[in-house]
Order: C-alpha cells, then structure tokens, then sequence
C-alpha cells in the first residue's frame, strides 16, 4: 500500500506543479508580488495533498519565534518538502536557491519574477557578495529570506555541513536570523520516491540577535538547528507506527551520542497545515 500510495502521490503532486506553471505564469505580470498568492495556493494545495494522498501530516511549532519585518531564516535541509512547506507560514518569503535552477523554462522566469535570491556556488567571493546584497536588500524590504547553511540535502541525524554563506548573510543583513529545525527527511526521503505517513514537525526557534561575529553565529545556529532536529527526529521515532531509523541516528546511537526518545513522548500538533 505505501509504495501505491507514494506513486500516486508524486504523480499528482509533479502534474499540479506543472499545470500550475503553464498555466498561471501570465499572472507572473501582475506587479509587485501580487504573484506570490499563486505560489501561496500550491503549497498549501500539496500540503492538503500529502495528507490526504500519502497520509502525511504537518506540525509548525514556534511561529510566535518570527518577528515582524525583515528576517533571515535559516532552516534544516532534508528533502524538497522544505523547499515549499515553509511558505504558507510566512508573511513575505524570500528563497535563496542555487543559480541553475533559474535556467529551467517557466520555472526560472517565475522564480526571478518573484525576486528569488540565486547564488553561484562556483562563483567564488565575487558571487558571494552579490547574493549577501540581494539578501540585505530583501530584509530591508521586510521579506523573510530562507537559507538552508548546508547548501544541500543532508539525511535525518548526518554529520552537519554548514557553510560559511549564512554567517556572511547574517553578518551583513542588519537583522535577525530565525533558525529552523525539521524532522521532513524521515517522510520524504532525499533520493526516493516513497512518502511516508506520519507527522512533519517544523520546529521555528528563538531568533538569534543581529551583532555576533560570523564564527560565533555559525557555532550558535548550527548547535541550535542540530540539537532541536536530533530532539524532532527521536520524537517521530518515539511515536506509534514510526517511520525506519536513519542510519546515521542508529549509528550515534549505538556510540552514545543520542539518547533514545521515551515512547510516551507523543505531542498534539501545535498547528496544521494552513
């Protein structure tokens, strides 16, 4: 049944996105970001879909953590989910996204109509502090810009890879930066198909004020995002009918690095998909 159940997802949720794009991309010419409800109604239609298609909930913790304005979010990387899910919640969102994905035919005009942030990855300091300009230039705009600091997916409980990019970001947004912890890569595998049921949690914590040095923030946001996503992980699999262990949570495990959550730590979700 989950195999069925994950394929009949990912076709819907796949042919949605594309009608969408052929369909409503005219409307990317209304001005200023009247676009964006566009892009507001997908997600919030997919976030009904896994649900109701591959019984996959949501849980968005912490919202009273975001503060007004311009804001830097800096979220846990785990599998695509993140790459839409976190729009519903936010007022102004902003995504920083790698510089190819603006190449793709509708996609990409879409994305750069909206004001979404690319980065060069290969293009060195140069490309740096173009995207730490456009990024500051956003926040001053009071958008909610989103990061992911590991640049790339990385599976529940793996070794982190932060990368120097956010702490520049941060240090040169002149504001605020939201970190966020997820738990998504335990029902949306990176590098599969399968989708799995059970709750998402998303995890908004404490703002981290603007004023620390770059080495101090990037020790903070890291020990911040990973503790809080160990905690959301061990949580999942503490609940009824658990999706499979991470091998890198096992691992730690059994070197006594985590301690396993107690079956009877089950929260009510704090807050549905909108």
């Amino acid at each position: 049944m989950l195999p069925i159940r994950s394929a009949l997802f990912v076709v819907v949720f796949y042919l949605l996105m594309v009608t969408c794009l052929l369909v409503c991309w005219p409307f990317f010419f209304l001005p200023g970001r009247a676009p964006w409800r566009i892009v507001v109604g997908w997600a919030r239609v997919s976030l009904w879909l896994q649900r109701w298609l591959a019984g996959t909930k949501v849980d968005y913790r912490g919202l009273e953590n975001i503060p007004e304005g311009g804001v830097l979010i800096a979220a846990k990387h785990q599998s695509m989910w993140e790459t839409f899910a976190l729009i519903p919640v936010l007022k102004n969102p902003t995504y920083v996204l790698k510089k190819e994905l603006l190449d793709i035919p509708v996609f990409g005009w879409c994305a750069r109509r909206m004001g979404m942030i690319p980065v060069d990855r290969a293009g060195g300091r140069k490309a740096m502090i173009a995207m730490c300009d456009d990024a500051r230039a956003a926040i001053a705009r009071g958008e909610q810009v989103i990061l992911f600091p590991e640049g790339t997916r990385r599976p529940p409980a793996a070794p982190p890879a932060y990368k120097v990019g956010v702490a520049f970001v941060y240090d040169r947004g002149q504001g605020p930066c939201v970190p966020v912890a997820l738990n998504s890569g335990l029902f949306w595998p990176r590098r599969s198909w399968i989708r799995r049921p059970g709750t998402v949690v998303v995890e908004f914590l404490p703002a981290i004020a603007h004023g620390l040095d770059r080495g101090a923030f990037l020790a903070r946001l890291e020990h911040d995002i990973e503790t809080a996503s160990d905690r959301l992980v061990g949580e999942a699999l503490a609940a009824r009918n658990p999706p499979p262990v991470p091998p890198d949570y096992a691992r730690r495990l059994r070197e006594g690095a985590l301690q396993p959550a107690p079956a009877t730590e089950r929260r009510q979700p704090r807050r549905e998909a909108p």
